[in-house]
């Protein structure tokens, strides 16, 4: 005979996925802005290209234009990076 309760056992772990850590709110917050991330930095890595346009054709004569310039190729670099695996499953 055997033993079918309607309760659950609680000494059994969590049948799916999702784990002690996937429960943590400051992991789920992370998750949550991954995607909005990804989106932001793909389409500022596609935009920021342009910003370039007008300080090369300036020149990189001033020291502050240079400048600049490495500012905005340093950030497209990162966007590039943070943004690759955009809206690929």
């Amino acid at each position: 005979m055997s033993n079918h309760s309607p309760l659950p056992n609680e000494s059994i772990g969590p049948s799916g996925p999702e784990t002690e850590q996937d429960r943590d709110p400051s992991r789920w917050y992370l998750r949550s802005l991954r995607g909005p991330a990804q989106f932001l930095s793909f389409w500022v890595a596609i935009a920021l290209p342009f910003v370039h346009v007008p300080l090369l054709a300036q020149g990189l004569g001033d020291s502050s234009v240079t400048l600049t310039f490495l500012v905005l190729l340093a950030i497209n670099v990162v966007a590039l990076y943070l943004g690759h695996g955009y809206n690929q499953e």
